[in-house]
């Protein structure tokens, strides 16, 4: 099965940095699209951001300005540049891919989460 692997979350202060990455193995042929969601605390998981393979890209209002998405379509792989990082952006990350597979299906699948918390 397609597995997607996540890292770099962690703890940070207000107003610092954290590079996520995911990385997709399996029997893949292509992607139509991978982002990433998050879900803190009492809330909703939802969408941060977005990208398909072109490179185009969309985000939550909430984080527009402060987070990049970006892919390396060779290496099946997302990453989520994060800056000036608020508390209220404390959550479990969860990457997202929609893959065609290499027979031909197409799913959508999710990483296992990874920790976010900004706090001094």
């Amino acid at each position: 099965q397609v597995q997607l692997v996540e890292s770099g979350g962690g703890l940070v202060q207000p107003g610092g940095s954290l590079r996520l990455s995911c990385a997709a193995s399996g029997p893949i042929f292509s992607f139509n699209a991978m982002g990433w969601y998050r879900q803190a605390p009492g809330k909703e998981r939802e969408l941060v951001a977005s990208v398909t393979p072109g490179g185009t890209t969309n985000y939550a209002d909430s984080v527009k300005g402060r987070f990049t998405i970006s892919r390396d379509n060779a290496k099946n792989t997302v990453y989520l540049q994060m800056n000036t990082l608020k508390t209220e952006d404390t959550a479990v990350y969860y990457c997202n891919g929609n893959f065609r597979l290499s027979w031909g299906r197409t799913h959508d699948y999710w990483g296992q989460g990874t920790q976010v918390t900004v706090s001094s």
